[in-house]
């Protein structure tokens, strides 16, 4: 979680419990929990406002598809995949055509 481990999370609860007391410390995990809430909420919202505006070719967007580094990321994955099937469809044998003669190398035997 936001790139807390567990040590790092033991210290922080151990100096929010000497900073403000054992019995404060529920309420403000409460009202934390409630912050969250609120603003995971809003972000939902927000991803389905964008959604009713761009219109149904957009259904499946997520606001994590616009960081531009998974753009960039997803280009340039479509364009090696792009050219790996190209690369594919050249090396494929070519069907013969009617009346064509096969391959024959008389060297090999």
């Amino acid at each position: 979680m936001f790139g807390i481990g567990f040590g790092e999370l033991a210290v922080i609860v151990v100096i929010a419990i000497l900073v403000f007391g054992p019995d404060k410390i529920p309420e403000m995990a409460r009202q934390i929990a409630r912050v969250l809430h609120q603003v995971r909420n809003m972000a939902n919202n927000a991803r389905d406002d964008l959604r009713g505006e761009l219109g149904p070719a957009y259904q499946d967007l997520e606001l994590r598809d616009l960081d531009p580094r998974r753009i960039v990321s997803k280009q340039i994955q479509e364009a090696l995949a792009e050219i790996e099937q190209e690369e594919a469809v050249a090396r494929a044998p070519k069907p013969l055509l009617a009346g064509e003669m096969p391959p024959y190398d008389d060297q090999a035997t």
